[in-house]
């Protein structure tokens, strides 16, 4: 008795903590997407520790591949400044909105947007085990209006834990 007991537990358990595939934007214009983007919130994640006025500029490279460039200062904005080089690719060319992106060879890791504003001013970009989080803005702020909309929906929508995403310390 107590055996079927523990297995009802166990598997009520295992479909509540079951959370739909994230969704990614319709379409993304990879060229409207290109330029810089400030991280105004984030899941943190050790390779990002420390960091504040994080920005991440995306360009085209000669491949086709996009050059992405992420920079930041660690500790504080009058910290040492810090960069690194990566490249990113299109990983489902009927949306754009799944990238893969790749820092160190072999390694990679997905880059999808779940959020798009129309006007491409600001963006959230997620992974599909929802542990990675960024919310990304053209401008160092972004109107508090907007952010809640945005956390309210990658809660809603997307399925994410928010009481994980810090805010960015941006000039």
């Amino acid at each position: 008795m107590h055996t079927i007991t523990l297995l009802l537990l166990l598997t009520a358990g295992q479909v509540v903590a079951e959370l739909p595939p994230i969704q990614t934007v319709p379409k993304v214009d990879l060229n409207r997407y290109l330029g810089t983007w400030y991280e105004i919130a984030t899941i943190p994640q050790r390779f990002q520790k420390g960091c504040t006025g994080v920005t991440a500029t995306y360009s085209l490279r000669p491949d086709g591949k996009i050059d992405v460039l992420n920079q930041c200062y660690q500790d504080s904005l009058n910290g040492k400044f810090k960069s690194v080089h990566g490249k990113a690719w299109v990983a489902d060319t009927l949306t754009n909105a799944k990238l893969k992106v790749q820092f160190f060879w072999p390694f990679s890791g997905a880059y999808w947007i779940i959020e798009l504003d129309s006007n491409y001013q600001y963006a959230v970009v997620g992974h599909p085990n929802r542990k990675y989080l960024w919310i990304l803005c053209r401008t160092p702020k972004m109107d508090e209006t907007v952010y809640n909309g945005l956390v309210a929906r990658i809660r809603d929508a997307h399925g994410y834990d928010i009481s994980k995403i810090k805010r960015t310390l941006q000039p």
